[in-house]
């Protein structure tokens, strides 16, 4: 059962910001942990007199955000800082969003970021309170209510 578009309720910026800050922590974690593995992996490798490439590590390093943001996000539209701060992406017809949209709004949510935080900020201007990214992605962040279950997505 899915909510109707006009009813949907939009997030604050600082529920989004939140969000991205619990996220931040979730992404930080599975960059240490492979830093750690690649570490451990060096130092065998290179007891035996192998040298190795950091190009692995740095691809792990760029995909690693990628997979996180873009996996959660065609898989159930929320993230696990957005599960925690009840936020859903969703297209603006309430239609789960498509990897193609996914990878969209990722690259787009660089930019934002990259424009020192303004796509963000606009959603304080948007009348759908939309960022950059949403709008160039055709997404939206709606509130879900408390009483939500993953069953209730498709």
């Amino acid at each position: 059962m899915q909510q109707r578009p006009d009813s949907f309720s939009h997030p604050s910026l600082w529920r989004v910001l939140a969000a991205i800050f619990y996220d931040s922590w979730l992404i930080v974690g599975l960059i240490l942990l492979g830093a750690t593995a690649d570490t451990f992996v060096r130092y065998l490798l290179q007891a035996h007199g192998t040298a190795i490439s950091y190009i692995p590590l740095q691809l792990y390093y760029i995909l690693t955000p990628f997979g996180f943001f873009v996996g959660f996000w065609t898989h159930g539209g929320q993230t696990l800082g957005m599960r925690a701060w009840r936020l859903r992406l969703v297209t603006p017809q309430g239609e789960p969003v498509n990897l193609q949209q996914a990878i969209k709004r990722y690259l787009a949510a660089i930019l934002s970021w990259l424009a020192f935080g303004l796509g963000y900020v606009w959603i304080l201007s948007d009348p759908a309170r939309r960022s950059w990214h949403d709008r160039l992605s055709g997404t939206c962040l709606v509130l879900v209510t408390k009483g939500y279950s993953a069953a209730e997505v498709s």
